[in-house]
């Protein structure tokens, strides 16, 4: 996971020092969901590897993801995952880079409504995408960043087979959720 961070603190263009430390809130447990319903079989999967950076004073946020976390009540559906339609040995990881909005004052617990703008990479093809969301900040120095969005497959090319084009939906739904607390 040291990679994972450092990854991300390059892409966003951070330095780390000591003193500036506490402007930096993650997480390495942070967890994605998402849900295909069609008429034919409802497909849900749930990872929890995410690993998230937000820069309180900027809000540039990252994520990252890697594929293969994701885990399905039935492990055919898995390998199929990510031997078919998402090649996760081509592309092991799913990542966001952006930036929230409004500015959060993390030293106010409450609930705050926010965007995140940048881009989202799935599959190797990266899309501009704006997410809301709600940041929960608490009083023991923790925030919690909740968002829910729609990835349409065609937006990042992930093909579905004639066979199971039924089963699986056009536009999946996604729900993050990352409790982030200060980098020491």
């Amino acid at each position: 996971m040291r990679i994972l961070f450092s990854i991300l603190l390059l892409t966003l263009g951070f330095g780390l020092t000591p003193a500036r430390a506490q402007k930096f809130w993650h997480t390495t447990t942070g967890a994605i969901d998402f849900f295909s319903k069609t008429p034919v079989e409802d497909i849900e999967a749930r990872s929890n590897a995410c690993g998230a950076m937000l820069n309180t004073e900027t809000g540039q946020i990252a994520f990252k993801v890697p594929i293969r976390s994701f885990h399905f009540p039935n492990k055919l559906m898995e390998e199929h995952f990510n031997e078919n339609y998402m090649e996760s040995e081509k592309v092991p990881d799913a990542t966001f880079s952006g930036k929230i909005e409004p500015l959060v004052d993390f030293s106010k617990p409450g609930i705050y409504d926010v965007k995140a703008k940048g881009k989202l990479n799935i599959h190797g093809v990266e899309q501009e995408r704006e997410f809301s969301g709600k940041m929960t900040v608490g009083a023991d120095k923790t925030a919690t960043l909740v968002c829910e969005f729609n990835v349409p497959l065609e937006d990042h090319k992930i093909e579905r087979p004639q066979l199971v084009m039924m089963k699986i939906a056009d536009i999946i739904s996604v729900k993050t959720r990352f409790l982030l607390k200060p980098k020491q």
